[in-house]
């Protein structure tokens, strides 16, 4: 006599509970937005199927919201692939404000110049409460594993662009402190009293590094940009792997790109000074 297992008699057992309550409530709106999250997340260009696993949605539910997604403008199809959409990128300078786009456009040369001295990644940032927004990076064949893209947020205390901008902004350095300083590898400064030394290290000298302390296996040094009454706008950063990155180096190449951007920097100012009054 042949024994069955009970689940044998029972083809449709149904989902785990945790799974099914997942599922019920999750609306439509959720739903979007998770592929909208998966996009981001995974960056470039995904197909359906990749889209659907990492959503955590059928295919059928997948491909019917990005159908409405893209009459919507907030994703964009690329052959079978699809992409994020241009409506996503208005959308993230209103919430950023003008200020970050106008610094895009005019900086973006001077980023171009930090690539072209140092032939490794470079970014662009801005602060945002008390994490860092990235607006501009160029990478070449050479690029290191990164958890940054344009638009991704990062908390700012553990970042070398984050620190050159809290250096010099008293306000926002407490309210990351108070926030908590939670420990992503075994280097990041987690110690209120050494995070501000750092802090004030980086006033004087102008130099902030990150040093495997967002993510093991990258090291980044970055410069303040500074605008109206010596308060920084943006700070610059160049990052590599650091088996082969040596982040003192660049210093002198990120000094140089930051006193012109700098200079731009008020030049714009002046430009938009001179807007409103007329």
């Amino acid at each position: 006599m042949t024994l069955r297992s009970p689940l044998a008699e029972r083809p449709d057992t149904p989902p785990h509970p945790a799974a099914a309550a997942l599922s019920d409530q999750r609306t439509s709106v959720d739903k979007a937005l998770a592929l909208l999250k998966s996009l981001a997340d995974q960056g470039g260009e995904l197909g359906v199927s990749e889209l659907a696993r990492c959503s955590g949605l059928t295919k059928s539910t997948t491909f019917r919201l990005l159908g409405v997604l893209q009459r919507n403008d907030m994703v964009e199809r690329v052959g079978s692939d699809y992409r994020l959409g241009a409506r996503i990128s208005d959308i993230g300078d209103r919430v950023y404000g003008p200020v970050p786009l106008h610094l895009r456009e005019r900086l973006l040369p001077h980023l171009a110049d930090l690539y072209v001295l140092t032939q490794e990644t470079v970014h662009l940032a801005v602060l945002h409460d008390t994490d860092i927004v990235y607006v501009n990076k160029i990478h070449g064949h050479r690029a290191a594993r990164s958890p940054s893209r344009i638009g991704a947020r990062l908390p700012a205390y553990c970042t070398a662009v984050g620190k050159a901008l809290l250096a010099f902004d008293h306000d926002a350095a407490e309210a990351a402190v108070l926030a908590g300083l939670p420990q992503l590898t075994e280097y990041t400064v987690t110690d209120p009293a050494t995070f501000r030394a750092e802090l004030g290290h980086i006033r004087r000298t102008g130099i902030a590094y990150d040093r495997q302390e967002a993510a093991y296996g990258l090291t980044c040094v970055a410069v303040p940009i500074m605008g109206p009454a010596g308060r920084p706008v943006a700070a610059f950063s160049v990052a590599g792997a650091e088996y082969r990155f040596d982040p003192s180096r660049f210093a002198p190449a990120l000094r140089r790109v930051a006193y012109e951007a700098t200079r731009a920097v008020a030049t714009l100012t002046k430009g938009r000074q001179a807007a409103t009054l007329a």
